[in-house]
């Protein structure tokens, strides 16, 4: 495919969609003459520096990916938001590259690395994925790479949610990942937080639910994601007091977009035709009117049968007196 190149570079070439390092070029016997003359000819470009397309026509992301990786340097490993969409985690790719290399090295300057975000690590020979190519790192560390760098938890929280939600990986495998990081940013809201994904909390408004309503107010523990078969259509309850058959749904923005809302309504519809009470509350029901949301559901359980009383989640909660 690629023309006058000895086997063992086409060999490379193939691996990298058609991207060479200069010194990967050199040690298969080209000279720098000849390099120069490709360029020249336009038969080859030069990326990035020491970084060349053998080929013309657009560059796929692929051919992007290793261009930046070869400028990197050794040991380079695609990381962060590059990584989450190799696996993804995201559905678009990030504005930069992100790139890991290992803590001894320094791979050059600012101007040289344009477009690039260059992480160090010094344990980024753990982190690579041990088959994946181009390089990353596994999904474990990429979701907690992320997690450090987030802005607040609850943006940590959804990567967590999301990895575990598209079935990339499992609670378990990322409590694991963290246990085996020396330091680790909100260990101990990870830890919790991570008990919570594995009982099937999927998103940030679902987990203020968990925390700030259900948990905080005494409610009895709900079943999460749980799954229902009606006809031939399934559907998932966020959270279903199977006891009392009361479902309760918690609609974010992300979660239920407005083109979605006819779902929400079949699914809905589905469940009052099994005899299901549904209560659906938004962001604001539960993050600011969290003790109003509590009572209406504890009204609703009693209205089924529950026997048990709500507590206040603190002084002032008007909760433990209903």
């Amino acid at each position: 495919m690629y023309e006058n190149v000895t086997a063992d570079l086409g060999t490379t070439l193939e691996y990298q969609a058609g991207i060479a390092g200069r010194q990967q070029v050199l040690q298969s016997g080209l000279s720098r003459n000849v390099v120069r003359r490709r360029v020249e000819s336009g038969k080859w470009r030069r990326l990035r520096r020491g970084v060349y397309a053998t080929f013309t026509g657009p560059l796929s992301r692929e051919a992007e990916l290793w261009a930046a990786l070869l400028r990197a340097g050794a040991g380079a490993t695609l990381s962060h938001q590059t990584a989450a969409e190799l696996h993804e985690l995201i559905d678009q790719p990030s504005d930069n590259i992100h790139i890991t290399v290992p803590v001894t090295r320094n791979p050059g300057r600012r101007r040289a690395t344009a477009g690039l975000v260059i992480h160090r690590s010094s344990r980024i020979e753990e982190a690579r994925h041990p088959v994946l190519w181009p390089p990353r790192t596994r999904v474990e560390d990429t979701v907690l790479d992320l997690v450090e760098a987030a802005r607040d938890f609850d943006e940590a929280f959804t990567w967590i949610g999301r990895a575990v939600g598209r079935g990339k990986t499992t609670a378990p495998r990322l409590a694991a990942a963290a246990a085996a990081r020396k330091k680790m940013r909100w260990r101990a809201e990870i830890t919790a937080a991570l008990a919570d994904v594995a009982d099937g909390v999927r998103s940030v408004l679902e987990r203020r639910y968990v925390t700030g309503v259900e948990r905080a107010h005494g409610l009895p523990r709900a079943t999460r994601q749980l799954r229902r078969l009606h006809a031939t259509r399934v559907t998932y309850m966020d959270n279903f007091y199977e006891e009392f058959d009361v479902c309760v749904e918690v609609d974010g923005n992300a979660a239920h977009p407005a083109d979605k809302r006819w779902d929400d309504i079949r699914r809905d519809n589905t469940n009052a035709a099994q005899g299901s009470v549904t209560l659906r509350f938004g962001w604001v029901d539960v993050t600011q009117y969290s003790c109003r949301t509590a009572m209406l559901i504890g009204d609703t359980l009693r209205e089924q049968g529950w026997t048990g009383s709500l507590r206040a989640c603190s002084p002032g909660c008007p909760a433990g007196k209903s």
